[in-house]
């Protein structure tokens, strides 16, 4: 039985039409991949409280310009600090301006792309089952809600944005010195966060938008705005940054990315 070169190699040629028909049919032809595949993967630094939103904004402008996004959240001292150790990041989001005039200072981002984005607000919260009550004033009795060896978390005063913030309204409202030695001094706002959520203290001050997204805390009170410094958001393209990454910070602004901060809570600023 004799076998031709025709057909031998007539189910090959098959697959191989089979498999151009599913790429067109599937509206992914060589060139499509090759765009989406030719955009860098752009990486964000960010507060740690911007997690949320910043995921969902993420994957909205991955699926509008097909380049794909990556969060790395932690305390803006932190990442400050590794962006200025040789850390590589595209765009700098802060969750104060002390933090973005230290990437400033010392040259890690291009000042011409730097802009206040959002705000926020300080509230006290405690774990959803707790019954506290109390009503934030100066002189307000703090001390005495945390019980005899309860303790306030929060992020630590002396570099994480809402550990300073605290501090500040805390002194404001003459709290400070009594609370001071009873803190957890947490790495990051949502470690702050946790250690409320699980019942490990009793009390802590957080952004109104962590307390937004754990159902395992409710909020006691709100500080006053003008128990502390304003509540500020810059962002900036990093220096050497990869294409793409100021068109990330300007899609920021744009009404689809302004209406998902405004589902998580931030306060958009003018």
């Amino acid at each position: 039985m004799s076998i031709t070169r025709r057909s031998l190699f007539a189910p090959f040629r098959l697959a191989l039409f089979g498999l151009a028909l599913g790429g067109f049919a599937l509206g992914v032809t060589p060139s499509a991949r090759a765009a989406e595949t030719s955009q860098p993967e752009l990486l964000v630094f960010a507060a740690a409280s911007l997690t949320n939103a910043l995921d969902e904004i993420g994957a909205a402008y991955a699926k509008q310009t097909g380049q794909p996004v990556k969060g790395s959240y932690a305390a803006s001292s932190a990442l400050a600090r590794q962006l200025e150790a040789g850390a590589h990041a595209d765009v700098f989001f802060s969750a104060d301006t002390d933090w973005m005039d230290y990437a400033q200072t010392h040259k890690l981002i291009e000042i011409a792309t730097r802009r206040d984005l959002l705000g926020n607000r300080l509230v006290l919260i405690a774990p959803a089952a707790s019954d506290v009550k109390l009503e934030i004033a100066p002189g307000f009795k703090l001390a005495e809600a945390l019980g005899k060896d309860g303790r306030l978390a929060t992020g630590d005063p002396d570099s994480v944005p809402v550990g300073r913030y605290a501090k500040a309204a805390l002194t404001s409202l003459g709290v400070w010195k009594d609370i001071e030695p009873r803190l957890v001094r947490a790495d990051n706002v949502r470690a702050a966060l946790a250690f409320v959520s699980r019942g490990e203290a009793p009390l802590g001050i957080v952004y109104a938008t962590d307390a937004l997204i754990d159902k395992g805390v409710r909020v006691v009170d709100a500080f006053p705005d003008s128990s502390h410094p304003q509540i500020v958001y810059p962002i900036a393209v990093v220096k050497d940054a990869r294409d793409g990454a100021k068109r990330y910070v300007d899609f920021l602004t744009t009404p689809d990315a302004q209406e998902i901060f405004k589902k998580y809570g931030f306060i958009m600023l003018p």
